[in-house]
């Protein structure tokens, strides 16, 4: 994100607020003025320090959280910080030696962004996060029925010999094995080799025609069949199209330690659908982006940040990664590991897809 901020400092001001604001990441404590004074690189008095505190505490920048002589950033400070003091570290070649490897492109989607998200909690103490990739819909290589108590059914789907997706169905009777290795065959025979999304528009187009002309076994298989793409059984949801990891790591920070955030927290990472849907939003955009507090415009990442980056193949954008810490982050670190995620999973997917084409 480009700082909206129309914010005039003096390189005294920018000195004394970076100092401020990367004390503060690293301590976690309110900084006082002789505090700041002590540091290395500033050749002024406490007193003058303390008017350049004042200074910027009447810009928004800082704030006392209590009666001690101790300031904090805002979110308004974040942003400067971000956008214009900023100094990021190159991550070092043994991590990136190590995400390479792990990133095996031999490795199905749902796996690639499984180890993505957990590199990514890992390596920040925060929470990862990464959507699973949008491709176009796959062929449909074999489908099978397993029966299960109380009219359910386990539906598997094989896409391919990387994916295979599994699914719960309710049906209206119980199906004997027998019934459903039939139905699974009339399947097969007739859609196979079909984009999944075919499949299901001439499931739904069979579920509408009279059914005077199909005999009994076909109509059995057309409802059953069918049950497998309907609302209810498609993945399309956020909880099923993004992988979180790490979100206890959230507890250990100091900074997010009110119950009430917390459980809020929880909740949003529990649902998916908000954080999904924000991540979503920055499936056009290009690089890094960085949402500080409320910019994200969810009440349950108030008091939070969230960098993100997307991934792509062959120049499409798939899908959007990132990682949910306190604004007391060590962004530094932060802003390259998840760029170098992004360009590593990208770089996952583009082998994968030439082996595939092979």
């Amino acid at each position: 994100m480009v700082s909206d901020l129309d914010l005039e400092f003096n390189e005294r001001e920018q000195h004394i607020l970076k100092l401020l604001v990367d004390h503060y990441i690293s301590q976690g404590q309110p900084v006082g003025s002789r505090t700041l004074s002590r540091l290395p690189g500033i050749d002024i008095s406490a007193a003058s320090v303390r008017n350049v505190m004042g200074d910027l505490e009447q810009m928004g920048l800082l704030k006392s959280p209590h009666t001690s002589a101790g300031r904090v950033p805002t979110s308004k400070a974040f942003r400067v910080f971000v956008d214009t003091l900023l100094e990021v570290q190159p991550v070092d070649e043994s991590s990136i030696t190590r995400m390479r490897t792990a990133l095996d492109p031999n490795l199905s989607d749902q796996n690639l962004v499984t180890v993505a998200s957990n590199y990514l909690s890992g390596f920040t103490r925060m929470a990862g996060m990464v959507t699973v990739p949008r491709r176009d819909e796959p062929p449909m290589k074999q489908v099978e029925f397993i029966p299960l108590s109380d009219k359910r059914v386990l539906v598997v789907l094989i896409i391919n010999d990387k994916e295979v997706q599994n699914r719960i169905i309710h049906t209206e009777q119980d199906y004997s094995k027998d019934d459903l290795d039939k139905f699974a065959r009339m399947l097969n025979t007739e859609y196979l080799g079909r984009p999944l999304q075919e499949v299901r528009d001439l499931l739904r187009q069979d579920l509408q025609k009279t059914r005077s002309n199909m005999s009994q076994t076909m109509q059995l298989m057309i409802d059953v069949a069918g049950k497998i793409f309907d609302e209810e059984g498609e993945t399309d949801s956020a909880a099923d199209n993004m992988v979180v990891a790490g979100e206890t790591n959230l507890m250990g920070h100091s900074d997010l330690h009110d119950v009430k955030k917390l459980r809020e927290l929880f909740e949003a990472f529990e649902a998916k659908r908000e954080i999904y849907h924000l991540l979503e939003q920055c499936v056009s955009a290009d690089g890094v982006q960085i949402f500080i507090g409320r910019e994200s415009g969810y009440d349950a990442l108030g008091e939070c940040s969230l960098v993100t980056a997307p991934y792509e193949m062959d120049g499409k954008v798939l899908g959007v990664l990132g990682v949910v810490g306190p604004k007391r982050m060590a962004y530094d670190h932060v802003i390259p590991v998840v760029d170098l995620t992004s360009k590593l999973l990208s770089a996952a997917l583009n082998s994968q897809n030439q082996t595939d084409k092979r």
